[in-house]
């Protein structure tokens, strides 16, 4: 295991975020090429990445210790038994991460959208911090690619996914929309607030998370037109369709009781809108 490295002089200013992305990973030695050539190509350099690697293939294990020998801001660890599923990989992240750090949540089929977009994330937040309205999450864009993300070169990208403001965050949740996880970078003031995600949820956690971030009225959420990140299509959740909706609906009666049936219909509602071919 390499453990994750300290603070260098290679690494970013006092004034600067620390940015810390995690991926839980499983024999991903196919799909993290391209997500780390993603970082590496980036114009800001500052950032981290930790993978929270589950019980794989020991080839596999090595060739994600051979990856982090070559960048020291690349970093590993296997999964703990007590953290189970993705969002248990993602808990244990949680507990790694230095607790001033910003942070994004990857898979290993995701990587980033253009060179330029963690020095556009950084600069706006920098401004951010120094008005003195240091923000709690930082939501920006995604958008969904076709095709292996394996493969060489560019893959065609189809819809985006984009938080749909509707004058303040927990009005905005009401109305359906929700934050995409692999696009919002969750800051030191939400992660004081809710330092994990809940139990129970095998599918869902990452939308339960930011429905109960909610309940705090003080919350501080900076809105980016930015998109950061790019996503293979499909996955788990997309193939165990009835659990997730039982998942969806178990969070929005978490956060809105009675008034849950709005935001669950609005929000496959705006799914289907979002898959119809634009003219």
């Amino acid at each position: 295991m390499k453990a994750m490295p300290p603070s260098s002089p290679a690494g970013p200013a006092a004034s600067q975020p620390e940015l810390l992305i995690i991926v839980p990973t499983l024999n991903a030695s196919r799909l993290l090429p391209r997500l780390l050539a993603s970082l590496q190509q980036q114009s800001w350099p500052h950032w981290r990445l930790l993978c929270i690697d589950g019980p794989g293939r020991e080839e596999e294990r090595q060739w994600l210790q051979q990856a982090c020998d070559s960048d020291r801001r690349l970093s590993w660890q296997p999964q703990q038994s007590r953290h189970q599923g993705i969002f248990g990989a993602m808990n244990q992240g949680l507990e790694a991460a230095p607790p001033d750090s910003w942070l994004l949540f990857w898979g290993s089929d995701d990587w980033a959208a253009a060179p330029d977009r963690l020095e556009q994330l950084a600069t706006a937040l920098e401004a951010a911090m120094t008005a003195g309205s240091a923000p709690d999450l930082v939501v920006c864009r995604g958008r969904y690619a076709d095709g292996d993300p394996a493969a060489a070169g560019p893959l065609p990208l189809g819809r985006g996914s984009a938080f749909r403001w509707r004058h303040s965050y927990r009005r905005s949740l009401l109305l359906g929309s929700t934050p995409p996880h692999q696009a919002t970078l969750i800051g030191p003031g939400a992660r004081r607030r809710l330092p994990a995600y809940a139990e129970g949820f095998r599918l869902s956690a990452d939308l339960d998370y930011f429905l109960q971030l909610s309940r705090w009225r003080d919350l501080k959420v900076l809105n980016l037109d930015l998109e950061l990140v790019h996503m293979a299509s499909g996955g788990i959740s997309g193939q165990q369709t009835r659990r997730r909706l039982q998942e969806v609906r178990r969070a929005y009666r978490r956060a809105f009781g009675a008034l849950w049936w709005l935001p669950f219909l609005l929000r496959y509602q705006q799914r289907l809108i979002s898959l119809l071919p634009s003219r």
